[in-house]
């Protein structure tokens, strides 16, 4: 059991965190209380912001829509270091991929069931390639990832940071370096495995007002891509 110290400092920690994510829902509110109807209209970067305010202050309301998250894949890096870890005191080998994507929001219209998608964000999507979730980023045991944007450094960006198994990255790989104009590679994210860091839901964890990720899923397709695929 802890003592008595150490769980008042982890409630005013808590406190504090959830503090900061409702000054960050508070600052996204005007473009999140919006309807989807509405987002025709509005830029990449509001989007963006809708869609978040909604997964953490809306979500019973937008998992109605079925939202998706798609990242077409454009450009990849793959990292492989052998010595002194970066996050751990431990040597030996590790292996990250690097992608970067171009994001799309995929809804459901409820009135006609069909599906319509919106450009979001640009951005990357960073994976540890590893057995069991990586020492950095640190994430819960059936956690796949996070979804963070708005970086101070990079505004109005998207990113994924996560973990892959050795089984899912040597399925993948042939696919992201296939140099044929007719194959491509996205990552899609589902609605019901989206789940916002707040207060409640323990298995996700991630920075201040981000989402949580517990699936990771990627398509291949042997048709190029099409410019009309985006419906705005």
């Amino acid at each position: 059991m802890y003592p008595a110290h150490n769980q008042k400092s982890d409630h005013d920690i808590e406190e504090k965190n959830e503090k900061l994510r409702k000054d960050e829902m508070r600052r996204l509110e005007p473009y999140g209380a919006k309807q989807a109807s509405d987002l025709a209209a509005m830029s990449d970067g509001e989007r963006t912001k809708w869609f978040f305010w909604n997964v953490h202050e809306n979500l019973d309301e937008i998992r109605k829509l079925e939202p998706a998250l798609i990242g077409q894949i454009v450009r990849t890096q793959m990292t492989v270091s052998d010595g002194q870890s970066m996050w751990t005191e431990t040597c030996g080998l590790e292996k990250r991929i690097e992608l970067s994507c171009k994001w799309q929001l995929l809804l459901k219209d409820p009135a006609f069931q069909n599906d319509v998608t919106y450009p979001i964000s640009e951005g990357w999507i960073d994976l540890f390639v590893a057995k069991a979730p990586p020492p950095h980023p640190v994430l819960q045991e059936s956690q796949k990832g996070y979804l963070d944007s708005d970086s101070p450094l990079y505004p109005n960006q998207l990113f994924l940071y996560g973990w892959i198994t050795e089984g899912m990255w040597q399925e993948i790989k042939p696919q992201l370096y296939n140099v044929g104009a007719n194959f491509h590679t996205d990552i899609f994210l589902r609605d019901n495995f989206l789940y916002p860091v707040k207060p409640g839901l323990d298995f996700v964890t991630g920075p201040i007002g981000s989402i949580g990720i517990t699936n990771l899923e990627f398509r291949v397709s042997s048709q190029p891509r099409l410019a009309t695929w985006i419906k705005t």
